[in-house]
């Protein structure tokens, strides 16, 4: 694929669900892929772009235009939150209370985040368990973090319409949200193989890597 190629399959499943291509915030995930690789899809207009790993999203804030919109979307160890706070737009991977005890800063703001939910119960992915995600999402805003919605990866399915119920159990936990006073929370879900059927369940976040730059290159 490309850029353009995945912007215009992201038109497309928007429209199919009744939606507008501006409902959903493309994220360009760059890790591994060159400062070069980044400007070309910056050229082409876009802002929002994220990471996986704090010290490659680090170096490449340092080097890279500064209206980049940075997105944390990979596991953030406690001793390297000091490397992403002050630079990134938003943090995906809030994964329980002893991460937001390591963002939240007393007095000063941080950045917001999403909370990880670990949709498919696998041992060796992060994030909290969905029958435990609104209880977790309280006890994390209580210790000064602003959630403004969920994020979660499915397990990894042979065929992508298999992600569709997983993707529908995260919308589940954000409507169950709502329903008890918190309106308006976004859905990162979606990634370059499923990110058509995350839309159509709605997503309000897609995180899009090797559809725009092909595999990783480490």
């Amino acid at each position: 694929m490309s850029y353009a190629t995945v912007r215009d399959e992201l038109a497309k499943a928007a429209a199919d669900a009744g939606r507008e291509e501006t409902d959903v915030t493309l994220i360009v995930v760059s890790k591994t892929h060159p400062i070069e690789a980044i400007l070309d899809v910056y050229d082409q207009g876009h802002r929002d772009f994220g990471e996986n790993r704090a010290q490659e999203l680090a170096r490449k804030v340092a080097e890279l235009p500064e209206d980049i919109r940075w997105h944390m979307v990979g596991p953030l160890q406690r001793n390297k939150v000091r490397l992403v706070r002050d630079v990134v737009t938003l943090l995906h991977s809030m994964d329980g209370p002893k991460l937001a005890r390591a963002w939240a800063r007393p007095g000063l703001p941080s950045p917001p985040a999403l909370l990880q939910v670990n949709i498919g119960s696998e041992a060796q992915k992060m994030g909290v368990e969905p029958a435990e995600a609104v209880a977790s999402f309280d006890a994390v805003q209580g210790i000064g973090v602003e959630l403004v919605g969920l994020m979660a990866i499915p397990p990894n399915v042979a065929e992508p319409d298999r992600s569709r119920e997983y993707f529908r159990q995260l919308r589940e936990i954000r409507d169950e949200l709502a329903a008890n006073g918190r309106p308006g929370l976004e859905l990162s879900m979606g990634m370059s193989n499923d990110f058509g059927i995350a839309v159509e369940e709605g997503s309000t976040m897609i995180r899009v890597g090797r559809a725009i730059f092909g595999p990783r290159l480490s």
